[in-house]
């Protein structure tokens, strides 16, 4: 007799790699429906039909998980934007959209909850930034997810204090950290010693997210990969950072002097430091080929790159349907039925 319940997110990774598309504060901003800045996302409340379709674009693209937008609305953030009275109507509002989303789709239904920009290695930042992951945790588990991604922890401490709510609730565990500049976590930890220890307190799947772009992702998740048993995430931000530059918070851009304030490209003037598609698949393929099995994109993510990853990994998608075929182009494409003056012409640009 066989079980009609749907897979869930461990029973998924052992089948094969899992993508997951991030990125929806630095999408909606680009579309004029949420404020740089504040990164608030107010628009679960004001347009949830927005949300409800970026979600389905990321899963036409290829994403087998749902990520229900609720990225800084924890109730410090709420509070700093003075919409404090919001949080709970906006938490619910996102977690009902996703999961109907993934229900619809036959995709995972995933919560979030981050870091509090609070936390501090002392009793009274745990007792705070604790009650915050305890409220948050309790409303995903009230909704039914299936399981809860815990992201963006620059103090390895808060992403096992976030942890720790998680499991007390019963639910499956992703856990990344979000490494700067420096390659450690504000402890000093190494990332790979972070992820091992996270590993070790029950996450269910550790590694990294946004702030460092592919080439400056990728060494230290082999370090990672060589650390840990268990299953292993990778989501950079689709820009090209370096070594020099290893964060998209610390790149420059010395020939524009047109940026306001202080010039600095993040967040708002990052275009030019964009990877492409081609760079985003590379990741994917070079991650996977170490034995990372959770993979996605973050801020800056849009549907053609979680659709070039998915390919990267061999899966063809519904979007698949309109990947680029320059065969066909007018006076790019190899058709045989192209005019002699186009492939002239096409030899000229």
């Amino acid at each position: 007799m066989t079980s009609d319940r749907p897979k869930g997110l461990l029973e998924r990774l052992q089948d094969g790699p899992v993508i997951c598309a991030e990125g929806y504060l630095f999408e909606f901003e680009r579309r004029g429906y949420l404020q740089a800045g504040a990164f608030v996302p107010e628009i679960v409340l004001e347009h949830p039909e927005l949300v409800e379709g970026l979600h389905r674009e990321f899963v036409h693209a290829g994403s087998d998980v749902v990520e229900a937008f609720t990225y800084y609305a924890h109730r410090e953030k709420m509070r700093i934007v003075g919409n404090e009275h919001l949080i709970e109507p906006l938490q619910r509002n996102a977690l009902d959209i996703a999961k109907s989303v993934a229900r619809n789709t036959g995709t995972l239904a995933a919560g979030d909850i981050c870091n509090t920009n609070v936390f501090y290695p002392d009793e009274e930042s745990r007792r705070e930034v604790r009650r915050m992951f305890e409220e948050q945790v309790a409303w995903i588990a009230e909704a039914g997810m299936d399981y809860v991604v815990a992201e963006t922890f620059s103090y390895a401490e808060e992403a096992l204090l976030a942890l720790e709510v998680i499991k007390e609730a019963g639910l499956p565990a992703v856990v990344t950290l979000a490494i700067h500049r420096a390659p450690e976590t504000r402890e000093g930890w190494s990332p790979a010693e972070a992820c091992a220890r996270i590993a070790e307190a029950g996450a269910d799947v550790v590694g990294l997210n946004c702030i460092r772009g592919p080439r400056t992702m990728l060494p230290l998740i082999e370090q990672i990969r060589a650390a840990v048993d268990g299953h292993v995430a990778a989501l950079p931000v689709p820009y090209r950072t370096t070594d020099a530059e290893p964060s998209f918070q610390s790149l420059t851009d010395p020939g524009c002097d047109c940026i306001p304030g202080d010039g600095r490209p993040f967040p708002t003037a990052l275009d030019p430091f964009y990877a492409n598609r081609y760079e985003i698949a590379q990741f994917g393929r070079d991650a996977y080929a170490l034995g990372v099995n959770y993979l996605g994109v973050c801020c800056g993510a849009a549907p053609h790159f979680i659709r070039s990853m998915a390919e990267a990994l061999g899966r063809e998608t519904p979007a698949s349907r309109y990947s680029p075929d320059m065969s066909r182009h007018a006076f790019l494409g190899t058709d045989p039925k192209l005019r002699e003056h186009n492939r002239q012409y096409a030899s000229e640009l």
